[in-house]
């Protein structure tokens, strides 16, 4: 007899993904992503919102074989020589543009949001992965909605990923500061956790309550916090916020990964 066991609800994971050097370098963050990567329930496919694909209308990308984006410049040559030759899950992602009315995408690929994160979690490049992109014509409630839509495709084995930075200024960014944080910095990073285990929904959704002088400091622009407010939408009352990795980079990048799943099942 066939086996026709559904798929494992899956977890909601947000990474704070920080530099692309991350991509090929081993260290603290990089080592939790591996182990997330083994503890995890194993997706079907990988659903990811990066702050890195900002679009006027909100996108899926439906490629077969998404190409490996080099977004970035000033790096060293090694890095612009990685490839991520993961597939693409079109049906996944046409089904998602037919039933919410998102436009289906071929020439996206999988940008550094994505793969500098999903090379250390699955390196054999072997589950499927299709993005969603950030429409930057929606109000923050807007992808709040959105993300809620999303959160169905859980039940059908889809890992969501949301992948930013919770504080995200690179014009403040110390390079004499590797591991310490700009005390507006470690404040934006702390009020927007406890909003995450209060499920504050309207503060998450309106960041400018907590200061607007503050918000502009943690983030002169916004399509790095915009990822986390997709997962927590995507989650339900009986997932739990744990941190995988916490911590602030260069004074002003925040690396705080978010694990959201029922408490029952949070890996050791």
């Amino acid at each position: 007899m066939p086996n026709h066991t559904p798929p494992v609800k899956m977890p909601v994971l947000f990474v704070g993904h920080g530099s692309p050097m991350n991509a090929i370098e081993s260290n603290a963050f990089t080592r939790a992503l591996e182990k997330l990567g083994r503890d995890l329930p194993r997706p079907r496919a990988i659903c990811v919102v990066s702050a890195h694909w900002v679009t006027h209308g909100s996108q899926v990308l439906a490629a077969e074989w998404p190409r490996t984006i080099h977004d970035f410049y000033g790096f060293p040559k090694p890095l612009y020589e990685v490839q991520y030759p993961a597939p693409g899950a079109p049906e996944e992602a046409k089904r998602l543009a037919f039933e919410h009315h998102l436009a289906a995408d071929q020439k996206w690929g999988l940008d550094h949001g994505a793969w500098s994160v999903l090379r250390h979690m699955y390196p054999e490049a072997n589950v499927p992965v299709f993005q969603v992109s950030l429409d930057q014509t929606r109000t923050f409630a807007e992808h709040v909605a959105l993300g809620r839509e999303l959160q169905k495709m859980r039940e059908r084995g889809i890992l969501i990923l949301g992948s930013g930075n919770l504080v995200h200024n690179l014009q403040k960014m110390n390079w004499e500061l590797p591991h310490e944080a700009y005390p507006w910095a470690t404040e934006f990073d702390l009020l927007v956790k406890g909003a995450i285990e209060q499920r504050d929904m309207e503060k998450l959704a309106e960041p400018g309550l907590w200061g607007p002088k503050l918000l502009a400091e943690a983030h002169p622009t916004l399509e790095h916090y915009a990822p986390i407010l997709y997962c927590i939408s995507a989650t339900d009352a009986d997932d739990r916020a744990t941190y995988p990795y916490e911590g602030i980079e260069f004074g002003s990048v925040s690396m705080r990964t978010v694990l959201f799943q029922p408490a029952t099942s949070h890996p050791e």
